[in-house]
Formats: structure tokens, C-alpha cells, sequence
């Protein structure tokens, strides 16, 4: 509800900025795919977790067709599955004791995330653009819960609360690109595809 809430506001707000003309402004709602790895030899990815990100994005354009983008959303489920081939205590800030060996911890993670880019994009196509936008993310954890599966392990279905075995901030570097399709002079759908690491 404080999410629908949020967004209602933000429309309000962005529809009074939206008349200046190097600025433009839109909601995001997408999917996403995540995972998580390791160096350490000993612990593998084991899974993918299906998010949604959702949002309020903005651009800047200081050029026709190169602009400053940014924002603030939530992203939802983000996070992933590690097999840990020996036993141990890997949650221990949750008060667990040794788990087996062979064990699955599922990560599920929710963050307000706030993007930075810079977007450079083609002439217009018709009513196609082509772009190409390299950016950074600051993210705030909000929400951190676990699951544990494993041999000898009854099925877990309550979530386990590990904030304390995480960082409450992420930072991902990452690019993508898309397409852009003008409906009218003020109005566009955009969709394309970004990658993203994280390294905090």
C-alpha cells in the first residue's frame, strides 16, 4: 500500500516537471532475473530467483539525443540459491546450528534502489531510437529473508530473517540497451535488456 502510495505522489509531482523540455519522466515496471556466486571453491550457484523491479525514472537531456538518467524504486525478490558442498554454520547471526553438508540457502532480497546512467540514443527511425546506456546503482536493503533445503533437512517453509549476514548496501555497474517507440511527441514506450553486477 506505501508503495502505491509513492507512486501516486510521484506521477502527481512529475507531471508538473514534465512540461520543462530537456526533462522527461516515466514508470518502469519490469522483470528480472538475479543470481549469486562465489570464489570460494566449496560453494556453487544453485538457483535463480524471478524479481520485479518498480520505479520512477527520469533523463536529463543536455543534447538532442544524450541525456542524464536517474530514479528511485523498489526491486523486489532479487538474490539467488548457494549449494555449500561442506558442512558448517553459515548463518550464524540467525542463531542456526551446523548445517550438512550439501545444503541449499535461498536468499530473497528486497531494496530501494536509486540508478544513475548516462543514455545515448540514435536519430529517430520512424518512430523508433535506438540507445545504448552504460550506470551505476545505490541500493538499500529493506527486506532480507532465507530458506534452507538440504539432506536430512525437514522442508523449510517459514522464512528466516538474515539481515545481519548481509551488507545494507548494494553497489552494481552494469549496461544495457533497448528501443524506444514514439506514440506521440510527449508520450514514448521503452524496452530493452541490462545486465548488472553487484560488488559490495
Amino acid at each position: 500500500m506505501r508503495i502505491l502510495v509513492f507512486l501516486l505522489f510521484s506521477a502527481i509531482f512529475l507531471g508538473k516537471l514534465q512540461a520543462q523540455e530537456n526533462l522527461r519522466f516515466g514508470f518502469q515496471v519490469s522483470p528480472s532475473f538475479s543470481r549469486m556466486h562465489t570464489t570460494d571453491p566449496g560453494i556453487h550457484p544453485a538457483g535463480t530467483n524471478l524479481g520485479l523491479k518498480m520505479g520512477i525514472l527520469g533523463e536529463y537531456y543536455f543534447r538532442e539525443n544524450y541525456a542524464l538518467s536517474g530514479g528511485i524504486g523498489f526491486f523486489f525478490n532479487t538474490g539467488g540459491t548457494l549449494l555449500y558442498d561442506k558442512s558448517g554454520t553459515y548463518w550464524p547471526g540467525t542463531g542456526l546450528d551446523t548445517l550438512p553438508a550439501q545444503v541449499r540457502l535461498k536468499y530473497n532480497l528486497q531494496y530501494l534502489e536509486i540508478p544513475f546512467g548516462l543514455k545515448m540514443r540514435t536519430r529517430e527511425f520512424g518512430y523508433l531510437r535506438y540507445f545504448l546506456e552504460p550506470g551505476i546503482s545505490l541500493a538499500i536493503r529493506t527486506r532480507a529473508n532465507g530458506h534452507i533445503s538440504g539432506p536430512g533437512l525437514s522442508n523449510q517453509d517459514n522464512a528466516i530473517n538474515i539481515s545481519n549476514e548481509l551488507n545494507a548496501l548494494l553497489l552494481t555497474v552494469g549496461i544495457g540497451g533497448g528501443v524506444e517507440y514514439s506514440i506521440n511527441d510527449s508520450l514514448s514506450l521503452i524496452g530493452g535488456l541490462f545486465f548488472r553486477s553487484g560488488f559490495t
